[in-house]
């Protein structure tokens, strides 16, 4: 495994940032990066083309989601997951735990594993580490993340350690059970927003000497300044040698305050998702394409941007197929999002090539205008909380 999976940190800047250089089975990917999401094996709405052509690296996939449907069995008998999707680089799969978490009342958890009711039909499934590691292997990704327990903010301490120390006893189960040396198992350091439990686990995960380590159980609901904190605690005790993924959080400000806390991985559906509703990132903030002020405008969306969207597309043609509600629409919006993350988490690492991290730091936050922060926490609140599995289209937001 050392051969396939190597990380080399090639710069730094302060506080904490680094660029580097992740090797994998299916290429090299350069860090930080933005891994887009794709749940089912896509990325809505794009190609495996489209993709590159938007300069991703990296995509994410779900374990949950892909054992309901196809299933491993069926994924590894078509070639693995990369030849199904006809992806070439690397891939990323996480252990669906999270998923699970947001079943609610869909589900049963006990020290073996967790016990939970499909959202799609119904029918009784059982996850256990060993599970898990079997599916992931099935499923062939570079990069597989273990089975753990996630848990909701706020939380009492004492819960937090316990789905601490059970993510850990679960963690040894995924280590023992997984054998395919093509892929990469990280660690998932939980703990909640309690920075002595966060240390502590990191510390322990640290003994393991893992291939990397991910952050998990942030983003649920909890101010950004609370995961600022959390990111702070953890950094210095992870080796510096090996890749950290923060799970599940990548709105452009959290790219840029990540990167300064030591980050290397950032996954998030955000892009694609507001996309699908009409909103465009830009380095001055969302770009809101329903809006009537747009009906007449022969323009881009955003005049700095050169994604096939925006070279092609004027911002009152965009507003027009959201107007009408066509596809095409999620598909030229998703694709400016997507090029609008990695050519952020691009020009992110370009400056701390150049050691110019800090200034990159200011300018961005001078310009650009994120969303109201207690609106996205009541937000991120109420998909956490409402991700029990009640509607018929999914569990989580992809």
């Amino acid at each position: 495994m050392q051969d396939q999976f190597r990380f080399t940190v090639q710069a730094t800047g302060a506080p904490a940032a680094r660029a580097g250089l992740l090797h994998t089975p299916h290429g090299a990917i350069t860090t930080p990066v933005f891994m887009p999401v794709g749940t089912n094996a896509t990325v809505k709405s794009v190609t495996p083309d489209e993709l590159l052509a938007c300069n991703a690296q990296i995509i994410l996939a779900n374990t949950y989601h892909l054992s309901l449907r196809p299933g491993g069995e069926t994924i590894a008998s078509l070639g693995g997951i990369h030849h199904f999707m006809r992806w070439d680089g690397p891939i990323l799969t996480d252990s669906g735990g999270f998923q699970v978490f947001s079943l609610g009342h869909l589900r049963r958890l006990d020290e073996d594993g967790v016990t939970f009711r499909s959202h799609l039909d119904g029918s009784t499934r059982r996850f256990t580490p060993e599970a898990v590691i079997a599916l992931e292997e099935q499923i062939g990704a570079d990069i597989i993340m273990p089975l753990d327990q996630c848990i909701a903010l706020p939380a009492e301490h004492d819960v937090a350690r316990a789905a601490m120390d059970r993510t850990s006893r679960w963690l040894e189960r995924c280590v023992a059970a997984h054998g395919r040396g093509d892929q990469a198992l990280f660690g998932i350091v939980q703990g909640a927003a309690f920075a002595d439990l966060r240390r502590a686990h990191a510390r322990a995960l640290r003994e393991m000497n893992l291939p990397g380590y991910a952050i998990g159980g942030l983003s649920v609901g909890e101010p950004k300044e609370q995961m600022h904190a959390m990111l702070e605690v953890v950094e210095p005790e992870l080796p510096a040698d090996r890749p950290r993924y923060l799970m599940g959080v990548g709105a452009p400000e959290d790219l840029v305050e990540g990167v300064a806390r030591g980050i290397d991985m950032f996954d998030v559906v955000l892009p694609t998702r507001i996309a699908r509703n009409g909103s465009l990132l830009t380095r001055l903030g969302r770009v809101n394409l329903r809006n009537a002020q747009y009906v007449g405008r022969d323009a881009p969306a955003d005049p700095t941007c050169a994604c096939p969207t925006c070279r092609v597309y004027s911002v009152a043609y965009l507003h027009h197929l959201f107007h009408c509600e066509e596809l095409l629409a999620y598909r030229l919006a998703t694709i400016h999002n997507l090029w609008f993350m990695t050519t952020l988490i691009g020009d992110i690492r370009q400056s701390i090539l150049e050691d110019r991290f800090g200034g990159f730091r200011e300018e961005f936050h001078a310009a650009y205008r994120p969303p109201n922060q207690e609106a996205s926490v009541q937000q991120r609140t109420r998909r956490t909380a409402g991700r029990a599995g009640t509607r018929a289209d999914s569990p989580v937001e992809v």
